[in-house]
């Protein structure tokens, strides 16, 4: 697997742009986490309010900084406006894995198209850019609104970890789907990209 954290890997299309996020970014981002304060219900890691969007923020830059994580910001075209942010992490280079996930968009973003515009990008930056064979992604399994998402792109479910880690209120079963790259070149890739034209 071909990844570079140094590398400043942009990803767009006509709906969206991804970059690489920067510590610049806060006056970007901090209005969902003062006004949205139901978007962080399901986190690992809240941004409810500045103090703690300031420690998210942090997290986040340094987890590219120490090579752990590549965290992007959405801009989202139709809106002009920036909308949420998302990352891959649990990058395994001698093992051509990554994670994709950390990733949230203000509520008026919601159902609007804009997430499956962002997975294709990043499904197709993973697989046919950087030759990743895996990339799984993993949430809360009561967070039915994030599952129905990732199984919509094409994602299977692999099982349910139990009180794997913790969470904001207390621990929580998490979730563990996955997409292949032979099933990202098989089908995937082709019926992401019919429901980016209906998006």
């Amino acid at each position: 697997m071909n990844f570079n954290f140094d590398e400043q890997y942009t990803l767009e299309d006509s709906r969206v742009l991804l970059r690489p996020l920067e510590a610049s970014d806060r006056a970007n981002l901090l209005p969902f986490a003062l006004g949205e304060k139901d978007l962080w219900q399901y986190s690992l890691i809240s941004a409810r309010g500045a103090k703690q969007f300031d420690n998210y923020m942090s997290i986040a830059l340094e987890s590219r900084t120490n090579r752990t994580a590549y965290p992007f910001i959405v801009y989202d075209k139709q809106y002009d406006a920036y909308s949420g942010s998302t990352r891959f992490y649990d990058i395994q280079l001698s093992h051509d894995t990554m994670q994709l996930g950390y990733t949230w968009y203000g509520e008026k973003y919601w159902g609007t198209g804009l997430n499956k515009h962002c997975k294709f990008l990043l499904l197709e930056f993973a697989f046919d850019t950087i030759g990743a064979e895996r990339v799984e992604f993993r949430a809360d399994n009561n967070n039915a609104r994030s599952i129905a998402a990732m199984k919509s792109i094409g994602c299977t479910v692999e099982g349910v970890l139990r009180s794997n880690c913790k969470s904001l209120t207390g621990r929580r079963d998490s979730i563990i789907l996955s997409i292949l790259k032979d099933e990202w070149n098989g089908n995937i890739r082709n019926k992401l990209r019919e429901k980016l034209i209906l998006a």
